[in-house]
């Protein structure tokens, strides 16, 4: 094993260390990689475009998963958990945690170049990850610069800015690389902005075009926030990319916002060329409980109720699972995929109804899910293999309180969670039913979930640990203690012959493969 801490440097800084097996040159990543990655690689925050997570690799089964070592960890030395899913490009792992990038050989763990973003005043309440293309990568800071670096060696070649810290805008998020689109998407729902989801030339920093979620700030009688801080994905076939949008704000008070608050708390789509409105899906109506819509789109081909379908499938903060027709946004399926009761039914267009009496109250409501809702940022992953939509679930409830001294800004209420607990279930896209769940603890996990063609699914619990289940009945099969909070989501990738599992806890890095041959 190869322990290797970063420095900590108190300004914007550079750190190259060449790895033991000498000068590792990344060769960066093109248009075919990204529409079709090898095995060797993972070169976007979802692996592929489709957010499906799920891996074609078969190295590690059922039967001898139970013999998982460990290869070689690496420690960031930071405070700051990782959140972010590791690019692989050419044998090198880029990863993140707000205001680091790390470069890493995938082989070994050796670092090979470390950069840190300048102080600044940004929320630094997690990051994803970073973006690819060429020879470069695309760095959103928390103060809402983007930054293009040299995938070589971490030097910056622009720095550009995408909106404006000083009004609460900050980023978490790792951009979307489409064509000679750079996609990127901003936070900030405590302040009553706007959210957006803006187009970057990739070789410039250049504006190519920007959608608005929600009218500027101030419009009368119209909500603000949509905020866009999650990756989407894409279907080249229909050149459409699809983004989850966030809450309106006020957040808890919809008094000064009537209506559906069109497009918060939605999924879109959008002509990456242009940046036009194909369709939106609104999966929460006039939103009143921070339930963003920003989960995953997972893009997923195949029959449903015996008719060939194109779908986007979605496990919602709301507590619903949706499945759309992605080439008109259509809903096929709306089914609540555990404790739901702020809804009064589900309209002709397969959306939630809003119940009036489980809108924050002075007096308090208890509402289920809780504000972290009943899946969050963490990300599900389909099992082609048996045809499951695998997400790490939170039955939750919380008592929601509208507090008029608060009037119509920011967060305008409270909310107070009661009681909560982490499920990995496993649902049946057709129906929508649990085929089966797996306990993960009280509180609940922020593990994502990563399948593979073997009939594996992992991800952690809320203890902490690495867990390997059979992705057919949820069983576990292999378990690793990790000592602290599980963030993050696995990837896995092969080099020379041999598959790893990669995962975070803290600020550390794991990579577990099966013992070689001597």
């Amino acid at each position: 094993m190869n322990f290797l801490k970063a420095a900590v440097l108190p300004t914007a800084s550079l750190l190259i260390v060449i790895a033991s097996c000498g000068l590792m040159l990344a060769q960066g990543v093109d248009a075919q990689m990204l529409l079709h990655p090898p095995p060797d690689s993972w070169p976007e925050y979802h692996g592929d475009y489709s957010g499906r997570r799920h891996s074609s690799l078969t190295q590690i089964t059922p039967q001898n998963v139970k013999n998982l070592a460990l290869a070689w960890a690496f420690q960031t030395d930071q405070l700051a958990q990782i959140k972010s899913s590791p690019l692989l490009v050419d044998g090198i792992l880029y990863f993140t945690v707000p205001d680091n990038i790390w470069a890493v050989d995938a082989r070994s763990g050796h670092m090979i170049w470390h950069y840190t973003y300048p102080p600044n005043k940004g929320l630094h309440i997690g990051h994803r990850g970073v973006g690819m293309y060429q020879g470069y990568l695309f760095f959103l800071s928390p103060d809402a610069h983007l930054l293009s670096l040299n995938a070589k060696d971490g030097t910056v070649r622009w720095n550009v800015t995408v909106a404006d810290v000083t009004k609460g805008y900050w980023t978490t998020m790792a951009p979307l690389i489409v064509g000679n689109h750079l996609l990127v998407g901003v936070s900030g729902d405590f302040d009553n902005l706007s959210g957006f989801i803006r187009s970057i030339d990739p070789e410039t920093g250049a504006t190519q075009w920007q959608w608005d979620a929600t009218p500027p700030a101030g419009t009368p009688q119209q909500p603000t926030g949509g905020m866009t801080w999650m990756t989407g994905t894409y279907d080249p076939d229909l050149n459409l990319v699809y983004w989850g949008t966030g809450n309106p704000t006020p957040v808890l008070n919809g008094s000064t916002r009537p209506g559906d608050d069109l497009y918060t708390c939605a999924i879109v789509a959008l002509n990456p060329d242009t940046g036009k409105l194909v369709w939106s899906f609104q999966a929460s109506p006039h939103d009143t409980h921070d339930w963003d819509a920003v989960e995953t789109p997972v893009l997923v081909d195949g029959e449903f109720h015996g008719e060939p379908k194109k779908m986007l499938m979605q496990t919602s903060r709301n507590g619903y699972f949706f499945v759309l027709d992605r080439t008109n946004g259509k809903n096929l399926l709306t089914a609540p995929f555990g404790p739901v009761n702020w809804a009064l039914g589900v309209d002709k267009q397969g959306r939630p109804i809003p119940n009036p009496a489980k809108e924050p109250a002075p007096d308090g409501r208890l509402v289920a899910p809780d504000e972290g809702g009943l899946t969050n940022y963490r990300s599900p992953s389909f099992d082609t293999k048996n045809g499951l939509f695998i997400v790490d679930a939170h039955p939750s409830y919380s008592i929601y309180f509208a507090k008029p001294a608060d009037g119509s800004y920011g967060w305008a209420g409270a909310d107070y969670g009661v009681w909560g607990k982490g499920v990995l279930e496993a649902i049946d896209y057709q129906t929508g039913m649990i085929r089966w769940s797996h306990e993960l603890g009280p509180g609940g996990s922020g593990a994502g979930v990563l399948t593979t063609d073997s009939g594996l699914a992992f991800t952690g619990d809320a203890q902490g640990n690495f867990l390997a289940l059979d992705s057919s009945d949820g069983k576990t099969l292999w378990h690793a203690g990790s000592g602290s909070d599980i963030q993050s989501s696995p990837i896995t990738y092969e080099l020379d012959g041999r598959q790893y599992l990669l995962t975070s806890s803290g600020g550390v890095l794991f990579a577990w493969a099966l013992p070689q041959a001597m």
